[in-house]
């Protein structure tokens, strides 16, 4: 069984940077695409950026060029890092690892944006 583990959430003030960090235990290689994806109080659930083991990046329009996901290879961990925070950033926030035909999701960490 896979576990994926996030961490890195908590208060921020607006304007601040945000780091997570998503740590499985398998192998990173062992995944050819990595996710985060966040949900807001009272909204769906949405993507926030992707990553392949190509190391090839995507990012949704509301955090595009503010926002970079990465693989720590060494630490079997994908990093999200998101400066210029805003108050509607404020979500739980979900790693999302896919290997072959299965989808793996970490338990999610609160991240809130306030002065």
């Amino acid at each position: 069984q896979v576990q994926l583990v996030e961490s890195g959430g908590g208060l921020v003030q607006p304007g601040g940077t945000l780091r997570l960090s998503c740590t499985t235990s398998r192998s990173i290689f062992d995944f050819y695409a990595m996710a985060w994806y966040r949900q807001a109080p009272g909204k769906q659930r949405e993507l926030v950026a992707t990553i392949t083991d190509n190391n090839d990046a995507t990012y949704e329009d509301f955090v595009r060029g503010r926002c970079t996901i990465s693989r720590d290879v060494a630490a079997n961990a994908v990093v999200l890092q998101i400066d210029s925070l805003k108050p509607e950033d404020t979500a739980v926030y979900y790693c999302n690892f896919h290997s072959g035909a299965d989808e793996y999701w970490g338990q999610g960490t609160q991240v809130t944006v306030s002065s």
